[in-house]
C-alpha cells in the first residue's frame, strides 16, 4: 500500500491519513468521553494554552474534536477515528474526506488558474491595446478558444470593451 510520512505525525496512504500526537488522552479522559462531550478539558500546559487562546489560535480548551465532527458531519463523512495507540494518540480520516478535500483542492486551483489567465491577458491588452487572439494566446500559453472564452468573461465582467471594428479595434 502506498504511504508518504511527511513528517513524524503524519502520514498519507492511498486511502486515508493518519494524524498522530505523542501523548495519551489525560487517564480520566475516554475515547468515548470524547466523542460524547462529556469531559472536562484540563490543558497539559495552561501557559501555552493561555497563549493560543489570548491569540485566538483556539476557541476555547477542549473543543478541537467535537468541531471536527461536527465539520465532517455537516460535509456528509463519515467520523474520523480517533484512538490511543502506542504512546500517543492517533486520528485516522479515511477516503471519502481525503475525497472531498482533493475537490475542494482541486476546484480552488483551477479558479486561481482561470483568474491568472485573466490577468495574463490583461496585463498584455495593457502592454498593446491592439493585440489580436491569435498574439494573445502565442503570449499566455492558452489556445485561441481559451483567448476567446476569457475575452467573453472579461467582457461580462465590465472589464474590457471592443473599441473600433472587428479586424482593427
Amino acid at each position: 500500500m502506498f504511504s508518504r510520512r511527511l513528517n513524524r505525525c503524519l502520514i498519507l496512504f492511498a486511502n486515508k491519513i493518519e494524524f498522530y500526537n505523542p501523548g495519551h488522552l489525560p487517564e480520566d479522559i475516554t475515547i468515548n468521553d470524547l466523542l460524547s462531550g462529556d469531559y472536562k478539558s484540563n490543558p497539559r500546559n495552561k501557559l501555552i494554552a493561555d497563549v493560543c487562546k489570548d491569540m485566538h489560535l483556539i476557541e476555547k480548551y477542549g473543543s478541537g474534536i467535537g468541531r471536527i465532527r461536527r465539520y465532517f458531519k455537516e460535509e456528509g463523512l463519515p467520523d474520523p477515528d480517533f484512538r490511543n495507540i502506542s504512546n500517543g494518540f492517533q486520528v485516522t480520516v479515511f477516503d471519502e474526506a481525503i475525497n472531498k478535500v482533493n475537490d475542494v483542492v482541486e476546484n480552488l486551483t483551477s479558479e486561481k488558474s482561470k483568474e491568472k489567465s485573466k490577468e495574463k491577458i490583461l496585463r498584455e491588452i495593457n502592454l498593446n491595446p491592439n493585440i489580436s487572439t491569435n498574439e494573445l494566446a502565442e503570449k499566455t500559453g492558452l489556445s485561441v478558444s481559451g483567448i476567446e472564452k476569457n475575452i467573453k468573461e472579461l467582457k461580462q465582467k465590465g472589464l474590457i470593451r471592443r473599441i473600433g471594428s472587428p479586424k482593427g479595434g
